[in-house]
């Protein structure tokens, strides 16, 4: 029966690309107003405000109290991470975050680069701006936008900073680094406004880094980091002067694709596939089908009714730690499902993790980030993004412990200019923040290769 469903959907996908293979596909996207209310007369304010994250004691006593008050659940026994956060672990993360996680010193750390906000169609749009200490006679900082996804943010980024901006190796690249919160994320505005998706926030960010001065730069991101940076080559592809990406999904399925889904296993050579390929893929039923299924429960209930359950997570802390902090064990390596910790502090430190919780908890955006979900899936995978090719120069790295496994000819249905696709040795999908070393190593393989091609 799945074969046979294969196959349709090759001959589906055969009579759909005869009909639109000829037409000219651009994207485009008209300014907004997301700010409350209607926009105001007069010109927009293009200010650029220095920002500061703070906390108070205040602040501090509310969360305390709230994790005092929550009502410990039991989880089933022998029941590991399969049914969600195991409970009894949970304890142990709760207890380390209420009585030794320091809070106010983690924010002396997110306060070490520098932060700002400017005003962007009608919303305070917050980054960090790192600039090199030190650029080497003869070289030139380049510029590159850094772009996170959910439930990560900004943070996900601090170790990989100074191995970009203050690279140990001579021979290396220096960069200049912004990293944004998407709206509705982190310290950035949400839309106050329905219909805010991956293409609004690719303009805005687009505008932000002219507002900077960049004419051109390189983009960089992974989950709706990928779909944001990707739709920002799309929109201008003359200003992204290349693109890397470290999760790039199959956004529409193409006639070679599916084909290669059905025959690919017993015939891996005439598709192009490794055998890293072969393992990532097949069986497809199991690999691609079932494990989607395993692991997006949540983004069906954010793609619907973000403002039920997101409500909930609002008021209690230790609902959205465990909400957060799940997608840390599972989506690092889905057999960590299987231990009785999760394997969270495995990759991770319990202080790293709990200070992206708590940008989630002290910015309340968990709501509008969720709602991110809703505003890019109602309306089906159609849309207009997904059937327009990026050309600008695209560097891929492959993680092995990525949610879905993509091989190179699936990733040049959409992107036709692939400059570099490496199979990395480890990581998962919150790569930058889990093997950052490995991460600035492929950015800067990368961006060496469209520079050499460019001189």
């Amino acid at each position: 029966m799945f074969t046979l469903v294969l196959v349709g959907l090759v001959v589906g996908g055969l009579v759909y690309f005869l009909v639109q293979g000829r037409k000219k596909r651009v994207l485009t996207v008209e300014d907004g107003w997301w700010g409350a209310g209607a926009p105001p007369d007069g010109a927009e304010d293009v200010t650029i405000r220095p920002f500061k994250i703070t906390t108070s004691d205040e602040e501090l006593e509310d969360l305390h109290r709230r994790i005092d008050q929550t009502r410990p659940v039991a989880s089933l026994e022998d029941s590991q991470f399969l049914y969600g956060f195991n409970s009894q672990y949970l304890e142990k993360v709760i207890s380390y975050w209420r009585n030794d996680f320091n809070w106010k010193q983690q924010v002396d750390k997110l306060n070490q680069y520098p932060h700002f906000k400017t005003n962007i169609e009608g919303i305070d749009v917050h980054y960090l701006h790192v600039k090199p200490k030190n650029v080497p006679q003869g070289k030139t900082a380049i510029p590159l936008i850094m772009v996170h996804g959910w439930p990560g943010s900004f943070y996900e980024f601090f170790g990989v900073i100074p191995l970009l901006t203050e690279p140990s190796d001579p021979d290396d690249l220096v960069f200049e680094v912004v990293c944004p919160s998407i709206p509705g994320y982190g310290f950035s505005e949400g839309p106050h406004k329905k219909g805010f998706n991956s293409v609004c926030a690719a303009n805005i960010f687009l505008k932000l880094m002219k507002r900077l001065g960049f004419q051109q730069f390189y983009a960089q991101g992974g989950d709706w980091g990928w779909l944001i940076t990707t739709n920002m080559a799309q929109l201008e592809p003359k200003s992204v002067k290349g693109l890397h990406v470290n999760f790039f999904p199959a956004s529409k399925p193409s006639p070679l694709m599916v084909l290669s889904m059905v025959l690919g296993q017993h015939f891996p050579n005439l598709f192009g596939f490794t055998d890293t390929d072969v393992r990532g893929i097949f069986p497809c039923k199991e690999k691609i089908l079932v494990e989607t299924i395993k692991e997006s429960g949540y983004m069906h209930i954010q793609a619907t009714k973000p403002d039920t359950v997101g409500r909930g997570l609002n008021d209690s802390p230790v609902g959205l730690a465990t909400y957060i902090l799940e997608k840390f064990s599972t989506w690092t390596n889905r057999d960590f499902r299987n231990l009785n910790d999760g394997g969270l502090t495995r990759k991770f430190s319990l202080d790293d993790l709990l200070t992206n919780v708590m940008i989630y908890w002290v910015a309340q955006c968990i709501i509008p980030s969720m709602r991110f979900y809703k505003e890019n899936l109602s309306k089906g995978l159609d849309a207009p993004h997904a059937r327009i090719p990026v050309k600008v120069p695209t560097g891929i790295a492959s993680f092995p412990n990525e949610l879905v496994h993509s091989p190179r000819l699936w990733a040049e249905q959409k992107y036709h200019n692939i400059v570099t696709f490496t199979y990395m040795a480890r990581g998962g999908h919150f790569a930058a923040m889990e093997e950052p070393q490995l991460m600035a190593e492929d950015i800067q393989k990368f961006t060496k290769e469209v520079e050499k091609e460019k001189k």
